[in-house]
């Protein structure tokens, strides 16, 4: 596809006047900070296990002690 070429400058030289060697140093050291950045590990948050889901914390608590045994087979 070939549409409109974008022609202006991406950068602007404000002061001094730098030769041809040193801009060409820029643009490469430039591009390379770029591909550094887009090629740097995204940080993925840790997934939550189902062993630590909030439903789980709704449970009653467990009282285990003398006579815990009887009560664990009774319907609720």
């Amino acid at each position: 596809m070939s549409g409109p070429e974008d022609t202006a400058p991406r950068w602007r030289v404000v002061a001094g006047s730098p030769s041809d060697e040193e801009l060409a140093a820029l643009v490469v050291a430039l591009t390379a900070a770029a591909g550094a950045a887009a090629a740097a590990p995204v940080a993925v948050p840790p997934v939550r296990s189902a062993w630590a889901a909030a439903a789980r914390e709704g449970r009653p608590p467990l009282s285990p002690g003398p006579g815990a045994w009887v009560g664990s087979a009774r319907p609720r």
